[in-house]
């Protein structure tokens, strides 16, 4: 029977980088936008509790949609795995 390696998937330092100051930047933006927003506290509350639900709606939709390809990918492997085990323990010579 062949081995197989699986390659895993890693962000490099510079990608992480970027998505954590872009994420900041961002987050910050809307801060400051929201705090200097002509408009009375109360909608500049509302505004960033809606920007706090947005961001931690999303990072859920990231987690879950991460768990769901991380699970397809585990039971393609087990499917390969008996694949490969039944090619192996066959014997095109052998009389049924």
């Amino acid at each position: 029977m062949n081995e197989t390696t699986t390659v895993k998937q890693q962000n490099t330092a510079a990608y992480f980088g970027q998505a954590v100051v872009s994420f900041g930047i961002a987050m910050g933006a809307v801060t400051l936008g929201i705090y200097f927003l002509d408009a009375d506290v109360w909608v500049r509350a509302f505004l960033a509790i809606g920007v706090l639900y947005l961001v931690t709606s999303a990072f859920t939709l990231a987690k879950v949609i991460r768990d769901r390809q991380e699970a397809g990918q585990i039971i393609s492997r087990v499917d390969q795995a008996r694949l490969e085990k039944i090619l192996a323990e066959h014997d095109p010579f052998q009389k049924l």
